[in-house]
């Protein structure tokens, strides 16, 4: 238990690493961090819970998504900017290493299965946040017919 502690803990300082290299230097941080661990701490809970690192991912970087999603709203401030910051524990940085290091190291067939990792990795993480984009998107555009009666 505390190790999954401190990689949620290491999840936000990551996230507010990267957000303060992307020159965020206000209020945004807190949100920022803590959509960044809570990201990795659904990751953690799918994967413990015996889910496959797909789902996992998956299943993250669609709260992830959502929570910026929300957070941009409030703050009046560009998804993009919230988003990528909270997403960069997720980034399968290890895998993608050893890829990298099988094709430099000629070792073709290893360098096929990692390659396919990353890429299945990179693919759950894409298409979670697609989906949370276009469902923000669908409530948008029924709260605009409805004439702003619904949330």
């Amino acid at each position: 238990m505390e190790f999954y502690i401190i990689q949620t803990m290491m999840g936000m300082i990551g996230s507010v690493g990267f957000a303060i290299l992307f020159g965020i230097l206000d209020q945004k941080l807190i949100g920022i961090a803590l959509g960044g661990g809570a990201g990795w701490a659904v990751y953690l809970l799918c994967t413990a819970n015996g889910h496959s690192m797909f789902a996992g991912l998956f299943v993250a970087s669609l709260f992830v998504a959502a929570f910026s999603e929300i957070l941009a709203r409030v703050l009046k401030a560009p998804v993009i900017l919230l988003l990528v910051p909270m997403l960069i524990p997720e980034i399968p940085g290890g895998d993608l290493y050893y890829a990298m290091y099988d094709l430099v190291q000629r070792n073709f067939a290893d360098f096929g299965n990692s390659a396919n990792k990353v890429l299945v990795e990179a693919g759950a993480i894409a298409l979670g946040i697609i989906l949370a984009s276009y469902i923000a998107k669908f409530v948008r555009n029924i709260r605009i017919h409805m004439g702003g009666r619904i949330l």
